[in-house]
């Protein structure tokens, strides 16, 4: 399995190793990862999980506080000969945990599990941004053929009825094969708005992923390795995919959780040590003649702490059966998205291999459509066939190209679609080189053992680029032919 895992991700590899050009498949996917805002909000948010590791330790280090007052005593007791007129307060405290029960420790497990769970999760969101790319990617490239299908179409029924009209002009040809043919053009017109606004809205959906308008795009690489049979396609998805794999690691999270719940019935132990202050600032004893108090004061104790709950009104076990709850939703929640993770490779195999027979099919059927229209042209040039027949022929040619652009791009999405939940579409997998992969290793090693109170980060700046300078995007083409009247 390993073996096989390292093939197929060599094998992506190589086929995204060209060399690179403007407007491919691995440049828009290079752009996203790098400013889809997406992935940098999901970045951002691991980057938050990280620190729960060291909120979880601090439970379990040494605190220490200081406290500082002053008071004046404006209004006193006509009997308090001795009391001051001011004071001033100052104290301190050390206080280190000892034993909690084990709520410190499965609490940091916990935590640390739940960061692992993040990072798949991050693999997750990176796998689902780039199978966004790679749909919109051959949207564009699908939409852009479709385009320029009906606008050659347009312009073939433009020549039909010129020439249907010409024909009639002699008497060859009637006024209903004149209506049809102007009817076919203005259908033909009315399909071409059609596919260009759909065009634009796939240029759109591009500019929302990858931060960039498309260009002329570049044909993708073809998809290595793809799996044979079904079955091998869930081995690999059961055993790599990331979003089956972070609901495992939350799964054991919330174990610890159990865990750590069960400490609110144990003893808890730690040692303090404190020390205060006070000044009175020679207003202590008053105007008592031949009396002498003491001005300041100073006291310290050391001492050691262990308390032992007896009963807190249900509190303890209420917890432990939350988390107990929570520990089975957790476990259900595996095994629903296993049952969906293997759902999905199933139907992305299915899917991509449909497609692939409906490319065959479809590219022979183009061929006989093209054939037929040749013979329906000639035929008709004898008259044995009508108007109607070529218009036909051009209308099933017109379908069946249609056919194959859309099986091509069903075809690759969803054999990327397999890949991403067999998970092996992620940036290490595709061999991305726009910049430094985003290694979340590196901040959670940053902050893991920081202890430091006073030790942030400066406030973050954003990553992902706007789009908002963009130009609406267009699907030009040439100005449409006027539809010649023959009435």
């Amino acid at each position: 399995m390993t073996s096989r895992r390292l093939f197929l991700g060599t094998a992506i590899v190589a086929l995204l190793s060209a060399p690179v050009q403007a407007d491919t498949l691995r440049d828009a996917l290079d752009a996203a990862y790098q400013t889809n805002p997406t992935l940098a909000g999901a970045r951002a948010a691991q980057r938050a999980t990280d620190e729960s590791v060291a909120i979880a330790k601090a439970d379990g280090r040494p605190s220490a506080a200081s406290d500082f007052s002053f008071q004046e005593n404006f209004l006193r007791s006509a009997n308090s000969f001795t009391a001051p007129l001011r004071q001033s307060t100052a104290g301190g405290s050390i206080d280190v945990p000892i034993y909690s029960g084990g709520a410190v420790k499965n609490a940091i497990r916990a935590a640390r599990t739940r960061v692992e769970a993040g990072q798949l999760d991050l693999r997750a969101t990176e796998a689902s941004v780039f199978s966004n790319v790679v749909a919109t990617y051959m949207d564009v490239i699908r939409d852009s053929a479709i385009v320029k299908l009906n606008r050659a179409n347009v312009g073939v029924l433009s020549v039909n009825l010129e020439a249907t009209g010409d024909r009639f002009e002699i008497g060859d040809l009637t006024r209903t094969d004149v209506a049809q043919s102007e009817s076919r053009l203005e259908i033909a017109k009315s399909d071409l708005e059609t596919v260009r606004a759909r065009l634009i809205r796939s240029k759109e959906n591009y500019i929302a992923l990858v931060g960039h308008e498309p260009g002329d795009l570049e044909p993708p690489p073809p998809l290595p390795n793809l799996p044979e049979t079904p079955d091998e396609a869930v081995d690999l998805a059961l055993t790599y995919n990331p979003d089956l794999l972070a609901t495992k690691e939350r799964s054991d999270a919330a174990e610890f959780d159990i865990k750590t719940a069960r400490a609110g019935n144990k003893p808890r132990v730690s040692t303090y040590a404190q020390g205060r202050y006070v000044n009175f600032h020679g207003t202590l004893g008053g105007n008592i003649p031949g009396t002498v108090f003491i001005q300041e004061q100073s006291t310290a104790e050391v001492g050691i702490r262990a308390t032992m709950p007896i009963y807190h009104g249900g509190r303890p076990a209420a917890q432990i059966r939350q988390a107990q709850a929570r520990s089975g939703q957790a476990y259900e929640q595996m095994v629903a998205v296993e049952r969906d993770v293997i759902s999905q490779t199933r139907a992305a195999y299915s899917s991509w291999r449909a497609s692939e027979r409906v490319i065959q099919s479809s590219e022979r059927a183009v061929a006989a459509a093209s054939l037929s229209l040749e013979g329906v042209r000639a035929e008709n040039s004898v008259g044995n066939r009508t108007i109607l027949d070529i218009l036909n022929a051009e209308q099933e040619l017109l379908n069946a190209q249609v056919q194959l652009v859309t099986a091509r791009r069903n075809s690759y999405v969803a054999g990327f679609s397999l890949l991403a939940a067999m998970g092996r579409a992620e940036a290490r997998d595709l061999g991305l080189e726009g910049g430094p992969l985003y290694e979340p290793d590196v901040n959670y090693g940053r902050v893991d053992d920081i202890f430091y109170d006073y030790q942030s980060d400066r406030n973050p700046e954003p990553q992902a680029t706007r789009t908002v300078d963009t130009e609406a995007q267009k699907a030009d083409i040439e100005a449409l032919p006027e539809t010649p009247s023959r009435r």
